[in-house]
């Protein structure tokens, strides 16, 4: 049997941010059974702790969604971290993930990690395509300021400003939109969009990847790490407030931090709040 903790992350609130379920001891969990747990909670995302292979190393964490495992995500490195802390597993932290070693510090309820992995740049969908994907016209996309651009820290997202919060709020996932735009523009995350509007440092997102079973995530801190540097190397603007949920009546408040060198990303800090929801025991044979 194996102890679990859910909290919802990205908040200080039950219920709203996301939910995460963090398994804090999975070292003895057969690998074959890793994706099915993750399918089995059916949360965004899960997180399995294990003995660091550096033993001055915090853990090494695993973290899977509905349909696979991926090297780095945000709102599972603050959901652990807040769990190892309230745990006792100390509050500077190092996480082994598949995209290296990070350090993340959590106390009383909140917690940060600084992801310092290369920001990496690739494909330009069409305006039409993303518009497409989510139910909106392709009037609704703004492009004179940045067209989509696919980025990501460790996961590529779609990222695509829209014209108003209004069709922000409008915007629908398009399952059949999504599987040309996945074969048009292929990613690790199958075309997983963040689509957002922007005053200043003030960020409203929402980010859908429906062909990764998460048809709109409440709180998604690697899409807002990806972002935060984007827009940073555009303009300098090196610190940002990312609201994402709200639509979905599960708001969540994201804070980023991004340190340039040379008009280029060197670092992504990433913090925000994760409150204990639930615990329980998975009985496997």
């Amino acid at each position: 049997m194996y102890d679990y903790l859910v909290y919802d992350v990205f908040t200080d609130t039950p219920f709203g941010g996301n939910p995460l379920a963090v398994l804090p001891d999975a070292s003895g969990i057969p690998e074959d059974r890793l994706q099915k747990i993750a399918r089995e909670f059916n949360f965004s995302e899960t997180t399995f702790v294990l003995p660091p292979e550096d033993p001055a190393h915090t853990a090494r964490v695993r973290i899977f969604t509905p349909t696979q495992e991926v090297p780095f995500a945000g709102h599972p490195l603050i959901g652990t971290a807040v769990a190892l802390n309230d745990l006792g597993r100390g509050t500077d932290m190092v996480l082994e993930l598949g995209t290296g070693p990070t350090a993340a510090h959590a106390a009383q309820g909140s917690a940060r990690f600084t992801a310092t992995q290369p920001l990496v740049r690739g494909g330009m969908p069409a305006p039409e395509d993303v518009a497409a994907c989510l139910g909106l016209d392709a009037s609704d996309i703004r492009t004179d300021r940045r067209p989509p651009e696919q980025a990501g820290l460790g996961l590529e997202f779609t990222l695509v400003e829209l014209t108003t919060r209004a069709a922000l709020a409008r915007a629908q996932p398009v399952t059949d939109a999504f599987r040309t735009a996945a074969r048009r523009y292929p990613t690790r995350l199958d075309f997983a969009v963040m689509a957002y509007t922007r005053d200043g440092a003030t960020i409203h997102a929402r980010m859908f990847a429906p062909l990764d079973n998460i048809p709109e995530d409440p709180a998604t801190g690697s899409a807002a790490a990806a972002l935060s540097a984007v827009l940073a190397e555009a303009d300098g603007t090196t610190r940002f407030t990312i609201h994402q949920g709200e639509d979905m009546g599960r708001p969540s408040l994201i804070e980023t931090a991004v340190t340039l060198e040379n008009g280029r990303t060197a670092a992504v800090t990433v913090a925000g709040r994760a409150i204990r929801v639930a615990e329980g025991r998975l009985t496997l044979d």
